[in-house]
């Protein structure tokens, strides 16, 4: 006889379905800096989710891959972009906004701090109907494959499916690089998701490995989002559509 699910299992879907909703808000929100506290607070479910999964399968190795992931996740990498945004003591930098971004829409405060993130290649309202169509896609697509048994939470397994086409969208339909990055990052917290609820048995060194290509990451990011502030006086990417050759 197949074992009973264990308590994880409500409790992952629970994590993935509110992990999935601060992705939606990630992509919404106008300020940089809140979306940096967003992703925070997405990587700490992630942290509690693994320490929930040692807990019920007694895995001792998941309390160190948690401690690990809120250090990078939760503490470092949103320090390194906070320090990363031009301005981030609250001094306005000339050439932080891009033209478009000097006169924003109704969505985005006119008297803001230079933390304002970049324009949407949408309308706010279209942006939000494309993720959920993204969403949608990516949730029927990965629970059709019917993947794990009784001791999988298969719905927050499609849920990660689902995160991972909306981070997706959040790094194509955001124009600055930090709200890239933050996709980007986003879409490793799907994929960590993932291997927690097929695969948390994973030897501690592989779990390991996955948070250095987070951290080879972060360095990459950090040196574009530098390079591209001071060649172009804005973290807007909407200026390189002259690049076409």
């Amino acid at each position: 006889m197949d074992p009973a699910p264990g308590v994880y299992v409500g409790v992952a879907n629970a994590l993935a379905a509110v992990m999935l909703l601060l992705e939606f808000g990630m992509l919404r929100q106008a300020l940089v800096r809140d979306q940096v506290r967003l992703y925070a607070a997405q990587s700490a479910l992630i942290s509690v989710l693994a320490v929930v999964i040692a807990a019920d399968r007694g895995l001792p190795d998941l309390y160190a891959l948690a401690a690990l992931s809120g250090a990078l996740k939760i503490v470092a990498v949103p320090y390194v972009l906070r320090r990363l945004l031009p301005g981030h003591h609250g001094r306005r930098v000339p050439g932080w906004l891009s033209p478009q971004e000097e006169h924003p829409g109704p969505w985005q405060p006119r008297d803001e701090p230079p933390g304002v993130a970049g324009s949407y290649t949408l309308s706010p309202a279209s942006a939000v109907l494309a993720s959920i169509a993204l969403g949608a896609f990516g949730f029927f697509c990965l629970g059709s494959l019917h993947m794990g048994g009784l001791t999988v939470p298969t719905t927050a397994l499609a849920i990660a499916g689902a995160m991972i086409f909306v981070a997706f969208g959040l790094m194509i339909i955001r124009r600055d690089v930090v709200s890239q990055a933050i996709g980007f990052f986003s879409l490793e917290n799907a994929i960590s998701l993932t291997a927690l609820v097929m695969a948390a048995g994973l030897p501690l060194i592989l779990e390991t490995a996955f948070l250095f290509d987070l951290l080879v990451a972060v360095v990459v990011f950090g040196m574009l989002i530098r390079a591209h502030h001071g060649s172009a006086g804005s973290l807007s990417t909407a200026d390189l559509t002259r690049l076409k050759g």
